[in-house]
């Protein structure tokens, strides 16, 4: 059971679904020679993928080719179906900082295959993720900055206005599909600037008024 916490009101949340929006950045669906979506692109991830700040991702045997992402992560805080846009954001309990670690090579062939992502994606270890901030300290979603820094050299540098799908239209689409419940995380895409790491690498991802989190790379 993983759990995740907003420690300025001392809020602790068990973790339920880690829903993830990919291709929400132009700049990223160019830069990895992607198309465009009609509609938001949605794959999950497990509980057990979950680290915190000063542990490690531990890249599997199956890849060589690991990649950041870094992300705003949203934290529901109360149950919805069907939650219409206008009404979406009294949803959020808080903001955090995640980074959505990729097997690059095992994505890049299973696309090929037309087959599910998953094991490039849900691996143990695949979401770094910091503690929450509520979320009436973030006036707007749509109005931050993501970066990335790889061994202290800045990587990824972009802010959520760019969203293709905003949060609150994030979270609309989803809870047309899924329930969304208190303790889920929505990971809403990555800016340009994707990258890969190996073993002794150091990764910071922040997100000014939010937090951030620091891994290293096993």
């Amino acid at each position: 059971m993983k759990t995740v916490s907003i420690p300025a009101i001392d809020n602790e949340y068990i973790v339920g679904k880690i829903l993830c929006i990919g291709r929400n950045y132009v700049d990223h669906i160019k830069e990895l020679g992607n198309e465009a979506p009609s509609a938001p692109i949605i794959f999950m991830k497990p509980s057990t993928a979950i680290i915190g700040n000063g542990e490690a991702v531990v890249i599997p045997a199956y890849s060589s080719d690991c990649h950041y992402e870094a992300e705003l992560a949203v934290l529901i805080g109360s149950e919805g179906k069907d939650i219409a846009e206008a009404d979406a954001l009294a949803h959020v309990a808080g903001y955090g900082v995640a980074i959505d670690m990729t097997l690059r090579d095992v994505q890049d062939n299973l696309k090929k295959k037309g087959l599910p992502w998953e094991i490039a994606k849900g691996f143990d270890t695949s979401c770094p993720l910091s503690d929450f901030v509520p979320a009436d300290k973030v006036a707007d979603p749509q109005n931050l900055t993501i970066c990335l820094a790889l061994n202290g050299e800045q990587r990824q540098n972009g802010s959520t206005g760019l969203m293709i799908n905003s949060v609150a239209r994030i979270i609309s689409y989803l809870s047309g599909i899924f329930t969304l419940e208190e303790g889920d995380v929505i990971l809403t895409g990555t800016p340009a600037g994707v990258g890969r790491v190996q073993a002794g690498d150091r990764m910071e991802a922040s997100i000014a008024g939010v937090g951030s989190v620091c891994v290293t790379v096993a």
